[in-house]
């Protein structure tokens, strides 16, 4: 991946308090493993409460956290006064969601002024394998101020 450059100095604090204003991901469990400019890890163990009937964890309890994983990649490429949306993704679910931990991996392939679209993987570790479940790709809206 290519290294990015962000527009705000401070992007790491700034997308960590945007990442901890957000209660669904404290719902979920899920919090940031590592954060570079364009890139995030996002991590959540294996909570029995976000199963389906097969005991599987919800497709989409997967796509939540890939999701937020390509926002917040996206959002350490924006301007300091930037707000961040999802406007579309596409996610493949390639095995079944069962582990002991849940990563999520995003980054940014091309940032735009208005627009960036992202790339994002979610594994399933379980009993020392690690195994790709599900793939996402994203495009991801800077809300500027207007005025």
């Amino acid at each position: 991946m290519a290294a990015f450059e962000p527009k705000n100095p401070n992007y790491h604090a700034a997308a960590t308090a945007l990442f901890a204003g957000q209660p669904a991901m404290r719902t979920l469990g899920i919090s940031i493993v590592r954060l570079a400019p364009g890139e995030v890890e996002l991590a959540m163990p294996h909570t029995s409460a976000f199963t389906q009937q097969n005991g599987f964890i919800h497709a989409g309890i997967i796509t939540a956290g890939l999701d937020n994983a390509c926002g917040v990649a996206a959002f350490t490429l924006m301007q300091r006064e930037a707000d961040i949306l999802t406007v579309e993704f596409k996610t493949s679910l390639l095995a079944p969601a069962r582990g002991e931990r849940f990563v999520f991996k995003a980054e940014v392939v091309k940032p735009g002024r208005t627009l960036t679209f992202c790339e994002a993987k979610a594994f399933a570790e379980h009993s020392g394998k690690t195994t790709l479940i599900a793939a996402m790709t994203g495009t991801l809206m800077a809300m500027l101020p207007r005025g």
